[in-house]
């Protein structure tokens, strides 16, 4: 492999992991914190909606095509920006209390969202912009999502020991806003500038600048337009009928967007406009849309209140939770993310999502198992105590079998799907409008990941545990269906990226 390469790779690594830390700090970690404070769960699932930006990044990600910060890069100047107010957000939250303050702290973990989603944005297409060889988007994928991982650990698994023992999340954030911190130096002495031919649009900045305020006019617009039409039928968004609440929260969502984009059309916020043009322009791109928003759905359901349902359905200590689901399950997700790697240099990419889409469906059964079991059912297996500088482990601990094989089966075959994920996502996209392009496709494919976390906080007082995770199992098979169906459009697009 030449140093170029090497060098290329290594750069997608690191974004990897700047990309992950923050993901688990706006969801698992956040989750563990909430469920300590002794929040109910569905209130925990309603925290999942702070995560809604992530969702919407496609938006403004058009600005971070279209403008490139002086002296820093194009991409780069995007990427030392957002981690300086990363790491500024994450000092603010550890000195913020969920339970004494809670609508403020939503607030921040809101902006944390806001900014780690546009983060995502410039990484996604740095690293699409990066790797223009067709044989590096397998190798590549596999590096993102290994760093990825490895963030997560660390913020999702790690921090969870740390909170165990230091008995301060503040702690643990103000720690994390450090390490974001470091990232972002990184980002400024050693990442490769991407290719010169990867130019921004061109465009009017004073018209793309006043069409994005229009389109921020729409979001308030459709927020204010929902409350106000469900207020005329009689109900109230502050009603103990969490399945109330839940209206109003999806009403307000469906809304928004729709008035966003046609503001944005009306105020002529042309990198928008052009980059959505160019993506539908392709053949079967709706359908594509489609089966990025289910392809990972059952296996959202099935994660979206693993924390809090170890943690408080099945009583599983805060550490426990961090060494079995998040250390050594995350280290399975890479093993799974590098197995799908190198399954994908033979398989073609309809043929991985058809076998990983199985695969992720499969293992959701595991999380019933352990719902119907309980703790103990299998027995345990002792962890020595050990030091490891940045994490350490006192005395020996117990550790759930049953716990450790269901978290196996779901992050091996989680990572493997992933990877066919972002392998798809990578061949839809345009280069010229690479970061609204990417924005769109991850968004969507983040719809299940984040809106998931209110319904499935609402279903699991409704119908328990055992018949919730059954239902996971049944979500995800549209998504394997869908693969089987777009058979021929999904080799047409293998062949297409070969061709680019």
């Amino acid at each position: 492999m030449s140093p170029g390469r090497i060098y290329r790779l290594g750069a997608v690594l690191i974004m990897g992991f700047a990309s992950g830390l923050p993901l688990a700090l706006t969801g698992q970690a956040l989750q563990a914190w909430l469920t300590v404070d002794g929040v109910n769960f569905a209130t925990i699932g309603f925290f999942g909606l702070v995560g809604v930006p992530y969702t919407f990044k496609f938006l403004w990600a058009p600005l971070m095509d279209r403008f490139e910060p002086p002296w820093l890069g194009r991409r780069r100047g995007w990427l030392v920006l957002t981690q300086l107010a990363l790491a500024a957000t994450l000092f603010v939250m550890s000195e913020l209390s969920p339970s004494a303050r809670p609508m403020l702290f939503a607030q921040w973990a809101v902006l944390l969202a806001f900014l780690s989603a546009s983060q995502d944005v410039v990484v996604d297409a740095y690293r699409a912009d990066l790797l223009t060889d067709k044989v590096e988007h397998g190798p590549g994928a596999s590096l993102h999502v290994f760093g990825y991982r490895l963030a997560m650990i660390l913020s999702g698994g790690i921090a969870l020991i740390w909170a165990d023992q230091w008995q301060s999340w503040p702690r643990v954030y103000w720690s994390m806003g450090l390490i974001m911190a470091a990232t972002a130096a990184i980002s400024l002495f050693l990442l490769p500038r991407v290719r010169s031919e990867s130019l921004p649009p061109t465009s009017d900045a004073k018209s793309e600048v006043a069409g994005f305020a229009a389109m921020v006019v729409g979001v308030f617009a459709g927020y204010y337009i929902a409350r106000f039409v469900l207020q005329v039928f009689g109900l109230e968004p502050e009603s103990a009928n969490h399945w109330v609440q839940l209206l109003f929260v999806m009403a307000e969502i469906a809304a928004a967007a729709p008035l966003a984009w046609w503001f944005a059309r009306l105020a002529r916020f042309e990198t928008l406009n052009a980059s959505l043009r160019s993506y539908f322009a392709q053949p079967g791109a709706a359908l594509f849309l489609l089966l990025i928003v289910l392809y990972k759905l059952g296996d959202a359901f099935a994660g979206s209140l693993t924390t809090a349902f170890l943690i408080k359905g099945l009583g599983f200590a805060q550490t426990e939770v961090g060494i079995a689901n998040k250390i050594i399950g995350i280290w399975l997700t890479i093993f799974g993310a590098f197995a799908g790697g190198a399954l994908m240099m033979r398989l073609r990419l309809y043929r991985a999502l058809l076998l990983f889409g199985v695969l992720q469906l499969v293992s959701n059964f595991g999380f019933y198992l352990i719902a119907v079991l309980g703790k103990g059912a299998w027995g345990s297996v002792a962890v020595p105590a050990f030091d490891w500088v940045i994490v350490s482990l006192r005395e020996p601990a117990a550790l759930d079998f049953l716990l450790m094989a269901v978290v196996a089966a779901e992050n091996v075959t989680g990572g493997m799907g992933t990877v066919a994920l972002v392998a798809l996502l990578m061949s839809l996209c345009n280069h010229k409008f690479t970061a609204t392009h990417y924005a769109l496709l991850s968004a969507l494919a983040a719809v299940g990941r984040i809106y998931v976390s209110p319904v499935a906080g609402v279903l699991t007082e409704s119908i328990g545990w055992e018949a919730f995770y059954l239902f996971s199992v049944l979500v995800a098979l549209p998504g394997v269906l869908m693969v089987r169906w777009m058979r021929q459009p999904l080799l047409a697009l293998a062949g297409t990226a070969e061709a680019r």
